[in-house]
């Protein structure tokens, strides 16, 4: 059995190739990356607009939907900071 020695922040700049697709090597395909940016674009645009969509809900006087929208907001919330995470580590994207 093959060792597994910790990860460096070299290793993670250079690419973990294989590391979002579970089907890399197979048929020839190539190793896939991720592309964090456009996830931590994507995840703040989410949560800026459910944030401001919750409180214009809930001045309207519409309680289910606010607390809807809330939810949404704490999904992209927790999204982007794992996604800053995640670059704050060296993963290239």
């Amino acid at each position: 059995m093959a060792e597994r020695r910790r990860r460096t922040r070299a290793d993670y700049e250079k690419g973990l190739p294989g590391y979002h697709d579970p089907t890399a090597g197979v048929g020839g395909s190539t190793p896939a990356l991720s592309a964090l940016t456009l996830r931590a674009v994507l995840a703040a645009f989410g949560l800026v607009v459910s944030a401001v969509g919750a409180v214009l809900a809930l001045r309207a006087g519409l309680p289910l939907f606010a607390i809807l929208l809330g939810v949404v907001a704490l999904v992209a919330l927790v999204d982007l900071a794992w996604v800053l995470y995640r670059k704050y580590r060296g993963e290239p994207g």
